[in-house]
């Protein structure tokens, strides 16, 4: 369970959020709210896809990150630039654990330089940190 301090600590990168379960919900929430909840999700799926150790999981996990966020028209279609699309459209048919680097790298800076400030100013962000102050009060101070 995250502290006050955790949570202000958020603040500092979106790395943190990332890394911390409530606050990674707590941006997810943000990002469904602005309609861009795929970049995350894609993210997510690229940390979970470069664990993977089976050749044929990873044929099959590419495939699916693929169908799901990289091909045209696909149901989470993430923003990236054609040379990066292109390049794993080309590779995805014998795909190494590196091949969604770029893609990632490329939403991974779009999320901490577009949607990670907007979060921060968002009422989501300060519901938490609002929670998390008064539950630090409460523990420290029982007698008021």
């Amino acid at each position: 369970r995250s502290n006050a301090g955790e949570t202000m600590a958020w603040s500092e990168s979106v790395d943190t959020v990332l890394a911390d379960k409530e606050g990674l919900a707590a941006f997810r929430t943000f990002l469904k709210s602005e309609f861009s909840e795929e970049n995350v999700e894609f993210w997510l799926a690229c940390e979970d896809f470069k664990k993977t150790k089976s050749s044929t999981k990873i044929a099959s996990k590419a495939r699916k990150i693929y169908s799901d966020f990289i091909q045209a028209d696909a149901p989470k279609e993430i923003n990236i630039d054609f040379h990066t699309k292109n390049d794993i459209s080309e590779n995805i048919s014998e795909p190494t654990l590196s091949c969604f680097d770029a893609a990632q790298r490329s939403i991974y800076s779009l999320m901490a330089k577009d949607s990670f400030p907007r979060f921060l100013r968002s009422e989501e962000y300060k519901e938490l940190v609002k929670k998390h102050q008064d539950t630090n009060q409460k523990r420290w101070l029982p007698f008021l």
